[in-house]
């Protein structure tokens, strides 16, 4: 299948609803799914998925680009981990320099994550995480310094998110709480809840679809006929050669799915989606359900990969793509379901693997 990690820039505002639409599903699970939720306290962010596993973040003061991100998951048994980043000015000389965190008249030093494989990406857990934790309640001052680069991120706000936290995943009073601990012992946290779990369809013969390096297909009749399909063709008159760029693959034996160009920026490129029978039969446009909102016909640099049958999209708040909202379906032989969210609504430098999770499933 076709893959399009295009950079472009305004995102598509949502269409209404169409005749013969084929809605996305929310994935079905246990009823103890808790509900995703974010928070904002002062100048933190904090955010818990419908796992409660949770995440609060720092970020700069002063237009630099370095954050202070601290995770927690959900459960008794569950202990927090510390990250750090911090993107300098590129002086060599400050590649080789650890990372340090400066917190008031306390200074924490951060191994690189080899994870990451980033030396300027910082971990710490154990106790080295609680301390940092402790320190960060009562803070008045936050510095991240590596070598000659520093970064100023703001403690405002760091109490609440923390103590948020506490109460979102029943740690309040007891010994793993991060904020406002206690006696009572880590069996009195609850046990994380449940998720949903998405089951794929079958994967499906891609005979004589197109490849990853194969121009896009034509589109049949019965699409381009269709009020949408010349809508996305006017939006990209002044690139015509965007519009070509349309995918093809096969669901089932008698399923297809073709995606259309519709609009496209800077750095985000705007897609529809039809389901249709063989050769673009009897098509019918997808609108696809995020944690959020109603559903959206508009896909934003979307790949659809027919080995994992997940259509996936990625809305860049930024082109070094280090912000935004990255989701994906997968398709169950019925509908698209919801099967990961995450999204980063500040432009900090944090690093994709460690955006907030909003939705996760099994």
């Amino acid at each position: 299948m076709r893959k399009f990690i295009l950079t472009t820039a305004a995102v598509l505002a949502a269409c209404g609803a169409e005749p013969n639409a084929a809605k996305s599903a929310p994935a079905s699970g246990d009823s103890a799914t808790a509900q995703p939720a974010d928070r904002t306290f002062r100048d933190w962010l904090a955010g818990c998925d419908n796992g409660n596993d949770c995440v609060a973040f720092a970020g700069p003061t002063d237009g630099g680009t370095g954050w202070l991100r601290v995770a927690i998951a959900a459960g008794p048994a569950a202990t927090p981990v510390v990250h750090v980043g911090l993107w300098g000015d590129g002086d060599p000389q400050n590649a080789a320099a650890p990372l340090r965190l400066q917190i008031d008249g306390a200074e924490f030093v951060f191994d690189p994550d080899p994870a990451l494989g980033e030396g300027d990406i910082g971990r710490a857990g154990g106790r080295q995480a609680q301390a940092v934790i402790r320190a960060l309640g009562d803070a008045r001052r936050l510095t991240l310094i590596k070598g000659s680069d520093t970064v100023a991120l703001s403690p405002n706000g760091a109490a609440a998110a923390l103590l948020w936290i506490d109460e979102r995943q029943g740690r309040l009073d007891t010994v793993t709480a991060l904020r406002r601990g206690g006696d009572r012992p880590a069996s009195g946290v609850p046990a994380a809840p449940a998720i949903p779990v998405v089951a794929p369809a079958p994967a499906a013969d891609q005979t004589g679809m197109p490849g990853p390096d194969d121009p896009g297909p034509t589109l049949p009749r019965t699409l381009t006929d269709l009020a949408a399909v010349k809508e996305c063709r006017s939006n990209l008159d002044w690139n015509p050669d965007l519009f070509k760029q349309t995918s093809h693959a096969r669901l089932n034996a008698d399923t297809e799915l073709w995606g259309v160009p519709c609009d496209a920026g800077a750095y985000n490129l705007m897609m529809r989606f039809w389901i249709t029978g063989p050769n673009g039969s009897d098509p019918r446009a997808i609108a696809l359900q995020g944690v959020d909102g109603d559903p959206d016909y508009v896909v934003t640099n979307p790949d659809y990969d027919p080995a994992e049958r997940t259509l996936r999209q990625f809305y860049k708040g930024r082109g070094i793509g280090d912000c935004g909202t990255f989701q994906k379906w997968t398709w169950t032989g019925h509908a698209f379901v919801l099967s990961e969210e995450i999204g980063m609504s500040e432009c900090w430098g944090v690093p994709f693997d460690l955006w907030p999770a909003r939705w996760r499933t099994r």
